[in-house]
Formats: structure tokens, sequence, C-alpha cells
């Protein structure tokens, strides 16, 4: 609630981000690349802005670029509410980010990848997986 009074709001499910790279175009238009690197940089940004309404239209099993398309040259504020399998003005019915984290999670986003570009290494979590067996055997040795 903090960042939403801080900052506003922006339309939720990803719609913000989805209108953002619908007008890709026009944006890097206006932009002055140092080098034809920056350029590339600010493509796959665009490309990873998409990913947040495919997920949640995946999420609610629906074919998430079916909906990105749908989504990405309409007005701003249009989008797929998950909730009620919908295609509506998010602002209208409700659905709302606060600017500031939808902003994070952009700038974190870019963060982690610069980091793993300029160290060439990730470090990661290997989930464990049970053995039911040895469960199993352990139960089985509770009585002694």
């Amino acid at each position: 609630v903090k960042c939403a009074l801080e900052a506003g709001v922006v339309a939720g499910g990803g719609a913000t981000l989805a209108y953002l790279a619908g007008q890709k175009d026009k944006i890097m238009a206006d932009m002055d690349f140092v080098d034809e690197d920056e350029m590339r940089g600010a493509e796959i940004v665009f490309r990873a802005i998409t990913a947040p309404v495919q997920q949640i239209a995946a999420n609610a099993g629906v074919d998430g670029a079916v909906v990105l398309e749908t989504v990405k040259d309409s007005e701003y504020g249009y989008g797929y509410n998950a909730a009620t399998n919908v295609y509506e003005n998010l602002i209208d019915a409700g659905v709302l980010d606060p600017a500031k984290v939808t902003c994070w999670g952009v700038e974190n986003s870019a963060s982690i990848s610069g980091s793993i570009l300029t160290t060439n290494c990730l470090i990661c979590e290997i989930p464990v997986k049970d053995d039911p067996a040895a469960a199993g055997m352990a139960d089985s040795m509770m009585g002694y």
C-alpha cells in the first residue's frame, strides 16, 4: 500500500508491460543508442517484459501468446483478467499493481541479468527429492 501511495498504480496482470512492449518501435525511435550492444539490450528488455502477461495467462489455462497479441496493441489499461477469463480495462476492473513495484521488478531483473553476464556464472539451489523407500524404512524402525 505504501508503494501505491508513493508512486501510484498501473494496470495489473502484466498489461502495463505488455502495452509498453507494443510501443517498442516508438520508444526505440526516441532512444539514442551508443552502440549496437545497447540497442540489442533494449530489444531483450522489450522481449522480457512480455513474460508476465504470458505467464499469468498460462497459469489460467489460456495460451499466453494469444493473450499477448490481443493486449499489446490495445489501449493502455486493456488486458486479460485471469480471474474472470475476460478481456477488459483492468484499471476499471480493479486489477492494479503499484507502479513502484512494477519498476522495481524490471530494474531488479536487469540487475540480475547484468550480474550473470559479467560473472558468467549462476548459483542456484537444486531441490532434494525425498526417497520414498528411505522414509518407509525409518517408519518401520520406530518400534525398536
